[in-house]
């Protein structure tokens, strides 16, 4: 602040955060001077409408630039000069944090308002120090908006001209809530609930790297409280700078939609951050999502087991009377120790490169025992047998051997290793090293296996919270702003404003009924809880007023169906129509018309072919298509595709994707023959 004399305190009013001396302001009364001039930067279109809008109607202000990144607020001040702005914290590009004190310094006597959807105090205080003029949410009121951008007093400390008064004492003003207002913040608080309170450490930031959430469970880690993680760079907080900068180019500028990555240790500590790109519906980039573990246990655990190696390859070299050899993958000798010089008699300049089985009977050669050993060495990870061997003098002695199948961490062969030992003379130490060649590759493999479950389980839920958390946001914001405009305003906005509005709000109400519907389906999938209602009936009954209901939902889109009368399947109704409506949907979003839907026996099952005129799905997404959260470019939930799969198979189906005709396929079964 530029006078660090004065005490400034953050205090919480209906929406946000502001300064005492400054309430939450009722109707403003503009001064004398008109109205004042305003520039809006926010990265959503229908934000910007919203404001825009309400504060032509007040009469106290105009609009006179608008931008969608910090960049544009910085060039926007520079140019014009503006009375007041108001600045989104979370954009892509520059976000609004690192943008504050360079539009300040461009334009000193601009009141800046923070604009976010993240209700953090610690943040807003940040925002206050670096200049800010007050910090207000997205789901804060379009009067609070417009009142903290023309309400400006003369002097810090003095409130703006208000009626009816509001409380200047610093306590919080309680807002009148609708019900629609209490269900949204009911689900709201569930959501900031499950961050709050994770075990791990979490945190969303801006492109930049900046922290605009954290959780306590992160701030522990760091050793930190969550206010002064808040508005810092998440680099510095991990003392990881340069790998952070690292992930950050790949996520914005190499399309990259997760990044793991290993910090370097700091007071005797390992950590591990998952970072996820949230995305707008266009794909770009919006801000990070960041999960961070202590990884400190494992790591030391990988350190223990490679001086173990070492340690074992020591051994290995020095050992006079074992055969201890490793071969490659297709069983060539590529490493020789003295004891199998000692025991089999060739050098290792004799023997590397060869195949092993020159070290056995002809008889066993011919069978292709050797190789044999090898394929049931692959299958079970470990073989041993007894057996004749022969020396390089071609004398022969009856051996005990272990072969060991050896892989590397991400599970690639690598080839294989090879205990030979005579077993009239070396029987006892030689079972000694088979348990212990066996018992490194079980531990080998559990640390493959914890690896690739934490990995996973790690990436699966940061996906699912930053999907939900972005698609729940922004329509939640622009229903609740749109609503409140028109109820306000319905006789004075004009016809293109109230279209707009009515068109965000069907939009996004359309968006979260959708997104409610996969996470509720979804879970009942996943917990076995689905009911389902499978009945023999006649699929161009039960389709005909779906493909109707499309039709009407998709103006735009020519929908054909071919359904045969008389094809009967079994099936729950509702579910095959909630089948043929993510179909549908995906044909029109993603592809081309016309869409095509027809329906054909086939055996014992029906089939129920969804095809377009598109150029169909990307060869590089086949393999994932039904997967959760598998999306194009960022658009959606990724649900869709994984429910059609998933119910599909609850009704004793299955579900596909038949590139040569860029079609879905969907199987269910005939109906059930009654003599």
């Amino acid at each position: 602040m530029a006078d660090q004399g004065r005490r400034w305190r953050a205090w919480r009013q209906p929406g946000g955060w502001s300064l005492t001396g400054y309430p939450a302001p009722g109707r403003v009364t503009p001064g004398p001077a008109g109205p004042l001039r305003v520039v809006v930067v926010d990265d959503s279109a229908d934000v910007r409408t919203l404001v825009r809008t309400k504060l032509r109607l007040s009469g106290a202000a105009v609009v006179e630039g608008e931008g969608a990144d910090g960049a544009d607020a910085i060039d926007l001040a520079r140019r014009l000069q503006p009375d007041a702005m108001l600045l989104d914290v979370s954009m892509p590009g520059v976000d609004g944090l690192t943008a504050l004190p360079a539009v300040l310094e461009c334009s000193p006597g601009t009141r800046v308002v923070m604009f976010s959807g993240f209700d953090e105090e610690p943040l807003a205080l940040r925002a206050l120090e670096l200049g800010a003029a007050s910090y207000l949410t997205k789901t804060s009121s379009l009067d609070a908006v417009v009142a903290e951008l023309v309400g400006a007093p003369d002097s810090p400390g003095e409130a703006p001209t208000t009626e009816p008064a509001a409380a200047t004492s610093g306590e919080a003003v309680e807002p009148v809530e609708s019900d629609g207002d209490q269900v949204l913040g009911d689900q709201v608080e569930r959501f900031q609930s499950v961050f709050d309170d994770a075990a791990i450490g979490m945190a969303t930031m801006t492109l930049q790297g900046s922290i605009v959430r954290s959780n306590a469970a992160l701030a522990r880690m760091l050793g930190r409280t969550v206010g002064d993680l808040l508005g810092r760079a998440y680099g510095a907080a991990v003392r990881d700078d340069d790998g952070l900068r690292s992930a950050i180019t790949s996520i914005v500028e190499e399309g990259v939609d997760v990044v793991t990555l290993e910090h370097p240790r700091t007071d005797e500590v390992y950590r591990r951050s998952t970072l996820t790109v949230v995305r707008a519906r266009t794909g770009r980039p919006l801000y990070l999502f960041a999960q961070c573990q202590d990884v400190t246990e494992q790591r030391l655990a990988e350190l223990e087991l490679h001086q173990s190696e070492q340690r074992f390859r020591l051994m290995v070299d020095v050992v006079r009377d074992y055969a201890i050899f490793m071969l490659d993958p297709e069983g060539r000798i590529s490493s020789w120790n003295l004891g199998a010089q000692r025991s089999k008699g060739w050098t290792a300049d004799e023997v590397i490169g060869q195949h092993f089985r020159i070290f056995y009977p002809p008889e066993q050669q011919k069978a292709r025992h050797p190789e044999h050993e090898l394929e049931l060495t692959l299958r079970d990870g470990v073989y041993q047998e007894e057996g004749w061997r022969v020396r390089k003098d071609g004398s022969r002695f009856w051996a005990h051997v272990t072969i060991t199948a050896i892989r590397d961490e991400s599970g690639q062969h690598l080839g294989f290793a090879k205990i030979t030992r005579d077993h009239t003379e070396r029987m006892q130490m030689l079972e000694q090293q088979g348990h212990y060649a066996h018992a490194l590759a079980e531990a080998n493999a559990r640390l493959e296996e914890a690896n690739a479950g934490l990995a996973d389980a790690a990436e699966e839920q940061a996906r699912f919270l930053a999907v939900t958390a972005h698609e729940l946001r922004t329509p939640v914001g622009v229903l609740t702003m749109s609503a409140r405009l028109l109820a306000d305003n319905l006789d004075r906005l004009e016809d293109d404003e109230r279209e707009e509005l009515l068109s965000s709000m069907h939009g996004s109400a359309g968006r979260l009924q959708r997104l409610l519907g996969d996470l509720l389906t979804t879970s009942r999938l996943q917990a076995a809880t689905l009911a389902l209602d499978l009945q023999d009936q006649d699929l161009a009954g039960v389709l005909g007023p779906v493909l109707q209901r499309l039709r009407v939902a998709h103006p735009d889109a020519l929908i054909d169906a071919d359904i045969p009368e008389g094809l009967v399947a079994r099936f729950d109704a509702d579910r095959l129509g909630q089948i043929l409506d993510n179909l549908v949907a995906n044909a029109v979003a993603y592809g081309e018309s016309p869409v095509r839907v027809t329906a054909t026996a086939a055996g014992a099952h029906v089939e129920i072919v969804v095809g377009d005129a598109g150029p169909g799905v990307p060869d590089d997404l086949h393999d994932r298509l039904f997967e959760r959260f598998a999306t194009r470019g960022g658009h959606g939930t990724g649900l869709g595709l994984h429910i059609v799969r998933e119910l599909a198979r609850a009704q004793g189906g299955e579900a596909s994707y038949r590139a040569e005709q860029n079609a879905f396929v969907i199987r269910i079964p005939s109906a059930t023959m009654v003599p």
